[in-house]
């Protein structure tokens, strides 16, 4: 399984990247023109509503927005829930064309914005957020220079409005962020910043920020939380308060698999503890046969890998079994190369059982099923397995 390992072995520049690619969504208003965020609290449900992923309920929910709302940050929330959707499979591909093309026209109307009304807060707002948007995007697909360029273009816009606003309460979370990572960003991070040109950072400062905006802001409760799970999980060494972050973004959006995963994940990387990781794939799967969360069908996927996974790890390799073989026969789309990680964890739970060359065999459909590009870095595993019996 694939996830918070993953995100944390991707290296220190892609986390660079990602600090300047956060801050868009908390940039601030403009002098003379304080009052917080037009049509704020009818953004706040929509924003809540992608953290939701009940995106079929997106655009009527938009429709009803902008106006009061200007119709860019409408756009822009439309980008930001392709983003997530992305984020939910992030190595399939099949998004990647309309997000972009997305992306880039809001960027570009946003832009425009900016040029009408250079005195108008939220122009500079939510341009920052398409570039944000974008850089994200850009990071999951490792193009670092091109991020790099969005980061840049992020700090202008956020300059801009803060310095112009300093009272909107949101705006804290994207300078506390910056704040806190230009301080503890391991040394590749810190080079980029400083080929950007960006100054350093304090961490105590920012983390004091970013806890301000949670409990003050408009709209970034969620948001916060999320980015604030991770601070705690990989920079502050605090396991047990990333967790109850996780669980509360749980609770305040029960539809969205993509929270359960993540507690399921660090219970096993970080904790060790496979039985609690066991329990919650185990929720997460019955949730998903229940339909009571979005993506049913990707969902109960990832969690019958999950469970396999933990059931594996426990030495309960019998118990495996069938899951791995729901996965295979029902072949899901998503997510994204599920099949092939079947094949593959089910290679070594047939070598634990003494069944070599139905192990062989599983390895092999492992490389035949495997996506082009082997996004899952499933070759090399399937590879050995079929030098040598997993032990």
């Amino acid at each position: 399984m694939l996830g918070v390992q993953e995100v944390e072995g991707a290296g220190a520049v892609r986390v660079a990247l990602a600090i300047v690619a956060c801050l868009a969504l908390a940039s601030g208003g403009l002098l003379g023109q304080r009052g917080g965020i037009t049509g704020g609290d009818q953004l706040a449900r929509a924003y809540e509503t992608i953290f939701d992923a009940r995106f079929e309920s997106v655009p009527p929910l938009l429709a009803e927005t902008c106006p009061p709302a200007p119709m860019e940050a409408c756009q822009l929330l439309e980008v930001v829930a392709l983003l997530w959707q992305i984020q939910l499979d992030p190595h399939n591909p099949s998004g990647d064309a309309a997000f972009r093309t997305r992306a880039d026209t809001a960027v570009a109307a946003l832009d425009a914005w900016t040029k009408r009304e250079p005195a108008r807060a939220e122009a500079w707002f939510y341009l920052g957020g398409a570039y944000g948007a974008r850089a994200q995007f850009r990071v999951l697909r490792d193009q670092t220079l091109a991020a790099a360029q969005d980061g840049k273009r992020i700090k202008g816009a956020l300059e801009r409005a803060i310095a112009l606003d300093p009272d909107l309460q949101d705006a804290y979370f994207g300078i506390g962020l910056y704040h806190y990572y230009a301080d503890v960003a391991p040394t590749a991070a810190k080079m980029l910043r400083w080929l950007l040109l960006l100054p350093g950072g304090n961490k105590v400062e920012g983390m004091r920020e970013m806890l301000r905006a949670r409990s003050a802001g408009q709209l970034l409760r969620s948001e916060a939380d999320y980015q604030l799970h991770l601070i705690y999980l990989w920079y502050e060494k605090q396991t047990p308060r990333a967790l109850e972050l996780l669980r509360a973004l749980r609770d305040r959006h029960p539809r969205n698999p993509h929270f359960p995963q993540l507690m399921a994940e660090i219970e096993d990387a970080y904790l060790k503890d496979h039985a609690a990781s066991l329990r919650t794939w185990q929720a997460l799967l019955d949730a998903a046969r229940e339909d009571r969360v979005e993506f049913r069908a990707m969902t109960e996927a990832r969690a019958r890998l999950g469970v396999a996974l933990q059931l594996y790890r426990l030495g309960q390799h019998e118990a495996a079994r069938p899951h791995l073989r729901a996965v295979i026969d029902t072949n899901p789309p998503a997510p994204y190369g599920a099949v092939a990680l079947a094949q593959l964890q089910l290679g070594y739970v047939l070598d634990r059982l003494g069944q070599r060359d139905a192990a062989t065999a599983a390895y092999r459909a492992a490389l035949a099923a495997n996506p082009a590009g082997d996004p899952l870095k499933i070759a090399a595993r399937a590879r050995s397995g079929l030098r040598a019996p997993a032990r």
